[in-house]
């Protein structure tokens, strides 16, 4: 006696031997797809109706809501396409034979398998506790594994960072450790100016103090600040100047402009007031031996 097939057939094509029989499979492989498709599109909406809902109106500000909800919609799309075409895969399968036996093999070949494949795992597991925790999303300025940059794209498995000159790095979620979140919250512009050694302090930290305050009081510019800037004072005795340090507290990842509109401003005030930024000089002293330092002189006298 023959041992009846673990994966017993449920359709031949060979015994389609009727029109009726080959228009039920196809009518059949046809729903699945479709049904497949329209879950793709609700995924979709779903996905857009995400983003729509966190969308605050404001183009020139990426808050942290928007950048949560880009994130989720994201990962909705990545992980929603991946069940979709497996499930449909399996549904189309299973037209033609019974995928209970295939169903119980893969699980022990996917066993198998996820002893070889730990760091996929890892990688996996990682992502999902970067979501849960809300440790970054698309949009913010991070540093993680050695690398900076944009987060431009997330899923279970990796992140996309974009640097300052274009780059793409892709990095798994696994080798993710300690991450700096520069654009979390709230940042703040830190300039740090030198000035001359025979500036009047109490003067240079007067104008310093009113230029800042001029920057936050700029209609142009009081969107991106929170708070009065902080002029910390004298932080360094440097070997050719006096740094003077100000703090402006500003909007996640506007401190970068701020700043630099920061320094052309207080450039431009130091010139108005005579103030001098100065920059490293050497002095250079000649010792000679004392018949060299006759020789000199005897020559300069002639």
């Amino acid at each position: 006696m023959v041992a009846p097939s673990p994966v017993a057939p449920k359709f031949d094509l060979a015994d389609l031997t009727n029109l009726h029989d080959l228009l039920t499979l196809v009518a059949r492989l046809a729903i699945i797809w479709a049904a497949a498709w329209g879950g793709w599109l609700v995924v979709k909406v779903a996905a857009r109706r995400i983003i729509a809902a966190v969308d605050d109106g404001d183009d020139g500000t990426f808050t942290a809501a928007e950048k949560r909800g880009h994130t989720i919609a994201q990962l909705l799309r990545s992980v929603g396409r991946i069940a979709l075409l497996v499930l449909a895969l399996l549904l189309s399968l299973n037209l033609f034979i019974d995928i209970t036996a295939v169903i119980a093999g893969v699980s022990i070949l996917g066993l198998a398998v996820s002893f070889g494949a730990q760091s996929l795992v890892k990688d996996v597991i990682g992502g999902f506790f970067i979501l849960m925790e809300n440790q970054f999303a698309v949009g913010d300025v991070i540093q993680a594994a050695g690398k900076g940059g944009t987060v431009e794209r997330m899923t279970l498995r990796v992140v996309h960072l974009r640097d300052l000159d274009g780059s793409l790095h892709i990095i798994p979620n696994g080798q993710i450790g300690v991450v700096t979140n520069q654009t979390r919250g709230w940042s703040r512009a830190v300039v740090e100016v030198g000035v001359a050694y025979e500036t009047d302090l109490d003067r240079a930290l007067q104008v310093f103090g009113d230029e800042a305050r001029r920057l936050a009081a700029d209609p142009s510019w009081s969107a991106r600040i929170e708070g009065a800037p902080e002029i910390s004072g004298v932080i360094e005795l440097g070997d050719s100047s006096i740094v003077i340090r100000t703090l402006i507290r500003t909007k996640p990842a506007q401190h970068w402009d701020v700043a630099r509109e920061f320094r052309r401003r207080i450039k431009r005030r130091l010139e108005l007031e005579g103030i001098e930024i100065p920059f490293p000089q050497q002095v250079v002293r000649h010792i000679y031996s004392d018949g060299e330092a006759h020789r000199r002189r005897g020559a300069e006298a002639d």
